[in-house]
C-alpha cells in the first residue's frame, strides 16, 4: 500500500472538513447575528409605529442568578430587643406587633419617612426597601432585599406597616427570609433591552406609552416547601400609559416569562395564621 499516497489523501479530506465546518459555523454566526440585528430593528420600528418611548441608561447585572433561602424562624428571646412593642410569633415565622405607643412617620415637611422607624422598631429593618404606600388603607408595603435588590411580593419576605390618622405607627407584620445561596449562575440573562423589547413585541406596552423605569430583583420561582423557597432573577419594568396612570411589569430574566403578581394569590404563599405561641411585651 502506498501510505505516502494515502496521507496525502487523508490530509486533503481533514482540510475539506475542516473548511466546510468553519463555514458552517460562519454562516450560523452571521445568521444569528443578522437575527439580532433584525430583532432590534423590528423592535425600534414597532416602537416608532406605537410611540413608545424608551430612553434610560443600560443597567447591566453580571451577578444575577437564581437563589435559594430558608424562611425565618423567630424567637422569644431574640425578639427581646424591640423596645415599645406587644409582639406576637404566629406560626413560628411572623411577627405581629402593636406599638405600645403610637410612633410617627412623617418628617418636618409632612412627608412619610419610614427609615427611623425600621432602623428602632423592626427586626433587621435595614434589609427592607419601601415598595408602596396606600394612602387610602393607611399603610405601606416594604420588601426585603437580597444582594441590594427586592424580592418581589414574596408573603415570606415582606413588611407591612399600619398608621392610625395621625400619621403614627400602631402596628406591623413582618416575615423574613435567610440563608440565601446562589446558583446555576448564567451569563447568557436577558439583558434591560431583551426584556423591554420582549414586553413590546408581545403586546404588553400600550401605545403612547413611556417607559420610565426598569431595575432588577427577584420572583418567587417555585412554591415555598415548610422549610425553603427559591427565587428567579427578575426585571421589573415600569409604564406610564397616555392618561398618566403606571403599569408594572415583571420577567424572568432567565426563562423570558411574564409574571402577572396577584396580591389575591400571595394567600398560597403566606400559610393559615395559627394560634400565637408566644408573646413578646416590652
Amino acid at each position: 500500500m502506498d501510505w505516502n499516497k494515502t496521507k496525502t489523501i487523508f490530509i486533503v479530506v481533514f482540510s475539506i472538513l475542516n473548511i466546510f465546518l468553519y463555514n458552517l459555523y460562519f454562516n450560523q454566526h452571521t445568521d444569528a447575528q443578522s437575527v439580532q440585528t433584525i430583532g432590534k430593528a423590528s423592535i425600534e420600528e414597532l416602537m416608532k409605529q406605537e410611540n413608545i418611548t424608551y430612553n434610560l441608561p443600560q443597567t447591566i447585572k453580571d451577578d444575577f442568578s437564581y437563589i435559594s433561602a430558608k424562611i425565618k424562624t423567630f424567637s422569644k428571646e431574640e425578639l427581646e430587643s424591640l423596645l415599645s412593642q406587644s409582639i406576637f410569633i404566629v406560626d413560628n415565622t411572623k411577627i405581629e406587633s402593636t406599638m405600645n405607643k403610637p410612633v410617627s412617620i412623617q418628617n418636618n415637611k409632612g412627608e412619610y419617612y419610614f427609615l427611623d422607624f425600621l432602623t428602632k422598631y423592626v427586626w433587621n429593618g435595614s434589609e427592607y426597601e419601601h415598595w408602596e404606600t396606600d394612602k387610602k388603607n393607611r399603610s405601606a408595603m416594604f420588601f426585603q432585599q437580597v444582594h441590594g435588590e427586592p424580592i418581589f411580593y414574596s408573603a415570606n419576605a415582606m413588611l407591612i406597616i399600619h398608621w392610625d390618622e395621625n400619621h403614627e405607627v400602631t402596628k406591623y407584620e413582618q416575615r423574613m427570609l435567610e440563608d440565601f445561596t446562589s446558583f446555576n449562575k448564567k451569563k447568557d440573562l436577558m439583558s434591560q433591552d431583551e426584556a423591554v423589547g420582549s414586553l413590546i413585541s408581545r403586546g404588553y406596552v400600550k401605545q403612547d406609552s413611556k417607559i420610565l423605569s426598569v431595575s432588577p430583583g427577584y420572583s418567587t420561582r417555585a412554591q415555598p416547601t415548610a422549610e425553603s423557597q427559591v427565587f428567579a432573577p427578575t426585571w421589573n419594568i415600569n409604564v406610564e400609559l397616555k392618561d398618566g396612570s403606571i403599569e408594572e411589569h415583571f420577567i424572568n430574566a432567565i426563562e423570558g416569562k411574564v409574571i402577572d403578581f396577584k396580591l389575591e394569590k400571595m394567600k398560597e404563599d403566606d400559610p393559615e395564621d395559627e394560634l400565637e405561641d408566644e408573646e413578646v411585651d416590652e
